[in-house]
C-alpha cells in the first residue's frame, strides 16, 4: 500500500477518472477495431498495439505528475519554437510532395515513429497562454500586453495549423479564448475578438456553400475547402430522404454512426457486439463514441459524459486551491482543451455536430494525442501535489495557535516574552514560493 502511494501520488478523484477511461478505451478499441484487424489479418495486433501505448502513457502520466509544476513554465521555451517549425515543415512537404493522410498533411515520421506536430503545438499554447496570463495579472485583470501576446502566439500557431486540421485550430483558439476569459482579459476586448471571429466564420461558411467545388479546388491552400463545405452541407441538410434513396455508402461514417446509435438500447448489446463497427473505418477513433453507445447502452454512454464532467468540476476545485495563478491557468486550459474535444467527438457521434475529425480523448486509438494526454493528466496531479501540501500547511499553522493556548492554559506562568517568540518561530516549511516545493 505504502508503495502505491509513493508512485499513484496527487488527487485521487482525477486518478480514478484516468482508469475508468482506460479501461473503457481498452474495452471499445478492442471490439472498435475490427477493420484492422481484418486488414492485418492478425486479431491481437490492434489492441496489443494500443495496450501498450496506454501502458506507456501510464508510465508518462507517474513521470509527469512528479515534476513540480514550476518546471512546466520551461516546456514552452523549447516546443512552441519546435512545434511551430515542424507544423510550417508538414504543411510545405504536403504541398510539394502531394503527401497527405485522408487529404490533410498533419502527420510526419521520425525514425519510424508517426506523430502529430500539432498535439505538441497545443500544449505549447495551452502552457504559454497560462504563463502570460499569470505574469500579466494586476489589480484590473490581465494586461493589454498580455492579451496581445497570447493573441500573436495563438494566431501564429493556429495559422499554421488550420489550412490541415480546421478543427484542430477551432479547439485549440476557443479553448485559448475561454483561458483570457478566465484569467480576467478585458471583457471589450473579448466581446471584439469573438464578434469578429463569428462574422469571419460566419462570410467564410457562405463562401464556401455558394462557391463551386471546382473553383474552391484551385484557390491555394484551399485543398480541404471541398472537404468542409461537404460536411456542413450534409449537417445543415436536414431533408428527409426515404429509405429506398438513402446512399448508405455515400453517406458513409455519419449514416453509420446514427445507426449504431440508433439501434441501440438502454444496457446496448454487449461489449464486442456491435455491428456498425464493421463499416466505420474510424470506430476506434473519431466514431468510437457512437460504439460505446451501441454496446453499452444509454447507461455507457451517460458514464462517459460523467467522467469528462467530472474531469472538468475536479480541476475546477483544485484551481481554487492555488494560491498562485500559473498552475489554476494551466490545469483549467487543459480541462477545457480535453473536455471541449470530449464534446466535439460526442455532438458528431451523435449527429449534432458535423464531422470534425476529434478523437475521444484518452479512449480513441491513438499515438501522439495519447501521449500528450496522458502528460496533460500528470500535469494535473502534479498541480494537485501542489494544493495538498498547500493544504496541509494552512491546517498545521491553524493548529500552532491552538497548541500555543492549550500550553499557556495548563502552564500559566510562562513568561510574556518565551510565548511571544515561540508564536514567531517558523513552524513548518512555507510553500507559497515555488522553489519550496518538490
Amino acid at each position: 500500500m505504502d508503495l502505491l502511494k509513493s508512485i499513484f501520488k496527487g488527487d485521487k478523484v482525477i486518478w480514478i477518472i484516468f482508469l475508468f477511461l482506460c479501461l473503457i478505451s481498452i474495452t471499445e478499441v478492442f471490439s472498435a477495431a475490427s477493420t484492422l484487424t481484418y486488414k492485418s489479418g492478425d486479431h491481437w495486433g490492434p489492441i496489443t498495439q494500443h495496450s501498450i501505448l496506454l501502458m506507456v502513457g501510464a508510465v508518462i502520466v507517474v513521470l509527469v505528475h512528479n515534476i513540480p509544476y514550476k518546471w512546466f513554465q520551461v516546456f514552452p521555451v523549447f516546443l512552441l519554437p519546435i512545434s511551430i517549425g515542424l507544423l510550417a515543415f508538414v504543411m510545405l512537404m504536403g504541398f510539394i510532395t502531394g503527401d497527405r493522410v485522408n487529404g490533410a498533411a498533419r502527420w510526419m515520421t521520425f525514425m519510424g515513429i508517426q506523430f502529430q506536430p500539432s498535439e505538441i503545438a497545443k500544449m505549447a499554447v495551452v502552457i504559454v497562454t497560462a504563463f502570460i496570463l499569470s505574469k500579466g495579472q494586476d489589480e484590473d485583470g490581465a494586461s493589454p500586453k498580455a492579451f496581445k501576446r497570447i493573441m500573436i502566439i495563438t494566431c501564429i500557431v493556429c495559422g499554421l495549423i488550420l489550412p490541415e486540421n480546421y478543427s484542430t485550430g477551432m479547439l485549440l483558439f476557443g479553448t485559448v479564448y475561454l483561458m483570457m476569459f478566465i484569467g480576467r482579459v478585458s471583457a471589450r476586448k473579448l466581446l471584439i475578438l469573438g464578434g469578429g471571429i463569428v462574422a469571419f466564420v460566419t462570410v467564410f461558411v457562405a463562401f464556401l456553400l455558394a462557391t463551386p467545388d471546382k473553383t474552391l479546388e484551385n484557390i491555394p491552400m484551399g485543398h480541404r475547402f471541398t472537404t468542409v463545405k461537404s460536411r456542413i452541407a450534409d449537417f445543415t441538410n436536414k431533408e428527409e430522404v426515404p429509405a429506398a434513396k438513402f446512399d448508405i455508402d455515400g453517406d458513409g461514417q455519419v449514416a453509420h454512426a446514427r445507426i449504431a446509435v440508433a439501434t441501440s438500447n438502454v444496457v446496448g448489446k454487449g461489449p464486442g457486439n456491435s455491428v456498425q463497427r464493421d463499416f466505420l473505418s474510424q470506430a476506434f477513433s473519431d466514431f468510437i463514441y457512437a460504439i460505446i453507445i451501441e454496446e453499452l447502452g444509454l447507461v455507457g454512454g451517460i458514464v462517459v459524459v460523467f467522467l469528462y464532467v467530472c474531469l472538468l468540476v475536479r480541476v475546477g476545485r483544485i484551481a481554487k486551491k492555488c494560491d498562485r495563478t500559473f498552475p489554476a491557468f494551466l490545469i483549467t486550459g487543459i480541462a477545457l482543451l480535453l473536455v471541449t474535444q470530449a464534446l466535439f467527438n460526442m455532438m458528431v457521434a451523435v449527429g449534432l455536430a458535423p464531422v470534425t475529425g476529434q478523437p475521444l480523448p484518452l479512449i480513441s486509438k491513438g499515438g501522439t494525442s495519447t501521449f500528450i494526454n496522458c502528460a496533460y493528466i500528470g500535469m494535473i496531479l502534479s498541480v494537485s501535489r501542489y494544493t495538498a501540501k498547500l493544504e496541509e500547511q494552512r491546517m498545521h499553522d491553524a493548529q500552532v495557535p491552538m497548541l500555543i493556548d492549550a500550553g499557556n492554559a495548563e502552564n500559566p506562568e510562562q513568561p510574556a516574552d518565551s510565548e511571544a517568540q515561540t508564536a514567531a518561530e517558523p513552524t513548518a516549511k512555507v510553500l507559497n514560493s515555488d522553489a519550496e516545493f518538490e
